[in-house]
């Protein structure tokens, strides 16, 4: 396992190499599962980019998570305190000290952090709990081609330094230009793809990259539910909606 700790403090760090990438979506689903990822919500997602025209195109993808930021700007933005970064580098929280406010969500370039149903802050974590059993992330376990290379940096074996030195001088961060100083790096990622990250909000819940496939029509927001309730009218039962008058009038 590539998460086995080194005999000092082991610093967490992923490299992807998104040229292997074929956008099977396993990594977005391993996480959902792995931590409970509530629906319309994401922590790992995927986005495409098309280019060139039929019979020539080509489709890339471009696999994003918490970035793990050195200088984290959540972290920054949060006035209580519940965003730390460990001892390892990870970006971590304390969903007691959530204000849910959500100044950390404004805060992030990457989308990468927001709130789950109860408005508590929620992101990725480079699944913690799996590494304190020696385990590898979800999303790096799950992957059938071999696009995430993550261990510890101060261990000059693990599969992510291995990886460093072989491709380090090819590899670039997400959107450099916001100084964040990411723990996560890409190699052979199309940098115009880096404009359809949102910033300041959440992974749009309601389009898993729904525009590149024109034929679906999605409606958003989605129609609420109407509810009836039976009202009785002298001797006649009818249906209306609840906090109408009688006769169905509001």
């Amino acid at each position: 396992m590539s998460a086995v700790k080194s005999a000092t403090t082991p610093r967490w760090k992923m490299a992807l190499d998104v040229e292997r990438c074929i956008g099977c979506h396993a990594c977005s689903v391993a996480c959902k599962v792995e931590n409970n990822v509530p629906l319309a919500r994401f922590r790992t997602k995927v986005y495409y980019w098309d280019t060139g025209k039929f019979p020539k195109t080509r489709r890339s993808f471009l696999p994003t998570l918490c970035m793990q930021c050195e200088d984290a700007p959540c972290l920054k933005a949060c006035p209580t305190k519940a965003i730390f970064k460990s001892e390892d580098g990870i970006i971590k929280i304390d969903p007691d000290k959530c204000d849910h406010d959500g100044a950390c969500e404004k805060a992030c370039p990457y989308g990468a952090i927001g709130c789950d149903e109860n408005d508590v802050a929620d992101k990725c974590d480079f699944c913690s709990h799996r590494l304190a059993y020696n385990m590898d992330p979800a999303c790096v376990e799950t992957c059938p081609a071999d696009v995430f290379h993550f261990g510890d940096a101060n261990d000059p074996k693990s599969p992510y330094s291995l990886f460093m030195t072989r491709y380090g001088a090819d590899t670039k961060v997400l959107k450099p230009e916001e100084k964040t100083k990411p723990s996560v790096s890409y190699r052979g990622h199309e940098v115009a793809m880096e404009a359809k990250i949102p910033k300041g909000r959440v992974h749009d819940p309601y389009s898993y990259e729904i525009e590149t496939w024109t034929q679906l029509q999605p409606e958003f927001p989605k129609k609420k539910r109407v509810m009836w309730a039976k009202v009785d009218i002298g001797n006649n039962v009818t249906m209306a909606k609840p906090g109408t008058k009688k006769g169905g009038v509001a």
